[in-house]
């Protein structure tokens, strides 16, 4: 399955199939084998690169 990515109004990039994500030192990051997963766009998850719904808590919006 092709990777999928779509952007949330005002939340996070879902990633829909199998993908590999790295931090800014090039180690994996787990996702645990999740099918989807949501990275942070708002920048104030504390589980970063994932987003935790703080989106919705701080009001973000997107431009």
């Amino acid at each position: 399955m092709p990777v999928k990515i779509s952007v949330r109004p005002n939340g996070p990039y879902l990633i829909e199939g199998e993908c590999e994500v790295v931090d800014p030192t090039g180690k994996k990051v787990e996702t645990g084998g999740k099918p989807t997963i949501a990275l942070c766009r708002c920048g104030g998850s504390s589980n970063k690169p994932f987003c935790d719904g703080t989106h919705n808590k701080i009001g973000f919006k997107a431009s």
